[in-house]
């Protein structure tokens, strides 16, 4: 999950070379077109069109989103270069030693170890469970929180998705600022083909911001929300099989799919099933 920390002993994140290797992948791969083209660093180095692009779609998503989303999407797309540890092995390794102490000694055994666990999501699921919530009331309440949690990674995901729709028609507002400039001196020739080049530079920022950087990364802030559904999905499924007292070997039979297949969505649905289907 997004906002717990790695619990003791657990793999730490480490340096995402995907997001890292493509940005630079995709910056060599234009600038390196421009310069066998006979072009240079100069034909795009404007700062103006900078300054255009980048504050006219930075307050376009100021209209349109408030600053709370703003700041959570900022710091989320600043961890897009970090990849997170996968929890979801470990994750199955608590919950089946959870199952374990409980079959032997009852749930109530859990509630000193409930105490420090660092997952949120697992900590409040368990400490329910040790509570005597029913089963039902349990499985209400934590969908609710994964849903919450899904609208709020939505939210977040849906503000990069935004500026990388703004970006480029700012791009080309700039564009057209700088026509009307060079449209002032059409007595030189000269300056009027020199004008209408650097022009369109807004443009190359706009739509290059948007389809390198903007919807990518709102694409990323999506599968790892997915990720990280998938986990809390893994982690309802074991407390409720603890609660119910299945056999420790049939819950790591049936929550050993979250771990394993790929595909958020049907994966857990598929899970879900058997784990209603076993009960």
């Amino acid at each position: 999950m997004a906002d717990s920390k790695p619990a003791p002993g657990a793999p730490k994140p480490k340096l995402d070379f995907t997001t890292l290797g493509g940005l630079v992948i995709a910056v060599l791969a234009i600038v390196g077109g421009l310069i066998l083209e006979g072009g240079s660093l100069k034909d795009i180095s404007q700062f103006t069109a900078a300054i255009i692009v980048l504050g006219g779609t930075l307050g376009a998503v100021l209209v349109s989103t408030p600053l709370a989303t703003i700041r959570s999407a900022t710091v989320k797309a600043f961890g897009l270069f970090m990849e997170p540890a996968d929890p979801a092995s470990a994750t199955l390794e608590e919950i089946v030693d959870y199952a374990t102490r409980a079959r032997k000694f009852g749930i109530i055994s859990l509630e000193e170890s409930c105490e420090k666990i660092a997952n949120p999501f697992l900590k409040k699921a368990l400490t329910l469970a040790i509570d005597g919530t029913d089963t039902q009331e349990l499985r209400v309440m934590m969908e609710i929180e994964m849903e919450v949690h899904e609208q709020r990674g939505e939210a977040e995901a849906k503000v990069l998705e935004s500026a990388g729709g703004y970006s480029p028609t700012v791009g080309i507002i700039g564009a057209v600022m700088g026509l009307i400039q060079v449209m002032k001196h059409l007595e030189d020739i000269k300056e009027v083909g020199h004008g209408i080049a650097v022009a369109f530079v807004a443009t190359v920022y706009g739509v290059a911001i948007a389809n390198l950087v903007l919807l990518p990364a709102g694409a990323k802030l999506k599968a790892r929300l997915r990720q990280e559904s998938e986990l809390q999905q893994l982690i309802l499924e074991g407390v409720l099989a603890i609660i119910e007292g299945q056999n420790p070997k049939l819950i790591r039979s049936k929550l050993e799919a979250y771990v394993h297949a790929p595909g958020g969505k049907a994966k857990s649905g598929q899970t879900a099933s058997a784990a209603k289907a076993a009960a």
